[in-house]
């Protein structure tokens, strides 16, 4: 099954808000490092967060969790959104209720329910305006990230996954193009699945988070790495040579010259240049000068 992203111009401006994507895992007891930088990013002292649980098969527990999180960082608005049917996604007091929010943040589970849940309703296309026209900080943690991008991981095993036709990709739900996140990245050994994602489409970004960690794009290109943990970069630009086009599904893939690159918490790397960033780099960036 094909799932399709909304799509139009705004896919291809760039946008006024700014992206969190989170590899999974991350600290909700103690420091809450990545929820405070989250927070942070909305630069009020009271802010609206709006928590989707559409990916999770528990969203009441799930949802519970980010409620206590959330709150004990204080002075901020939450709700939550158990959206989970196509035709809650078309309610209008649920749109509202993005239209509202300062900060629209997807829970961790199956991204596959995001897109085919989500995909073609009113709730996505508000949460894409918001994004795009009006500066909204959309988040997402696991599932949540992984779905953002244009094209999405959904499946493949990473054991397997430098065998051709393993790893499965749909069409995610479009909030940043050319690029593909995977989560869990370092704990669930998945480096095979986005080399097999450098390997066959290699005009796009592979972006591996770790869990507890996860990066801030801001103006669709600008990334910096947060959290405690690892972010990999996989740049298959630079591809010489590779045998996909040659072998049969199932067969294991060779391929020379993929770029790797990894990233720890004030790190960064420009998209839009294949620049990598170190901290003095990113000295400059609106994301820590304003």
């Amino acid at each position: 099954m094909t799932h399709f992203s909304e799509r139009g111009p705004s896919s291809f401006q760039e946008p006024k808000g700014i992206l969190v994507a989170v590899g999974g895992n991350e600290d909700k007891k103690h420091d809450l490092s990545i929820l405070r930088t989250i927070i942070s990013l909305a630069r009020k002292d009271v802010v609206r967060i709006e928590v989707i649980t559409t990916a999770s098969e528990i969203p009441n527990e799930v949802g519970k969790q980010y409620l206590k999180a959330f709150g004990k960082i204080g002075g901020n608005d939450i709700d939550l959104m158990h959206v989970d049917s196509r035709d809650k996604g078309n309610d209008g007091s649920l749109i509202a209720r993005v239209h509202e929010a300062d900060i629209i943040f997807f829970t961790g589970g199956d991204q596959l329910r995001i897109t085919s849940i989500l995909g073609g309703t009113g709730i996505l296309k508000e949460v894409r305006s918001r994004y795009f026209n009006d500066g909204a900080i959309i988040a997402g943690t696991s599932a949540g990230a992984s779905a953002m991008s244009e094209t999405m991981i959904y499946g493949g095993e990473a054991s397997e996954a430098i065998l051709k036709g393993t790893v499965n990709v749909t069409a995610g739900i479009g909030l940043i193009n050319n690029v593909i996140i995977d989560s869990h990245f370092i704990k669930r050994g998945r480096f095979s699945r986005l080399m097999q994602i450098a390997s066959t489409n290699p005009g796009h970004i592979g972006l591996g988070l770790g869990e507890n960690t996860g990066v801030v794009i801001e103006r669709g290109h600008i990334i910096k790495a947060i959290g405690s943990g690892l972010v990999v970069i996989f740049d298959g630009r630079h591809i010489r040579y590779s045998n996909i086009t040659t072998i049969k599904q199932g067969d294991a893939i060779a391929v020379e010259n993929v770029h790797l690159h990894t990233l720890v918490r004030g790190y960064g790397y420009n998209l839009k240049e294949m620049k990598y960033l170190k901290p003095e780099d990113m000295e400059c960036l609106e994301l820590v000068c304003r």
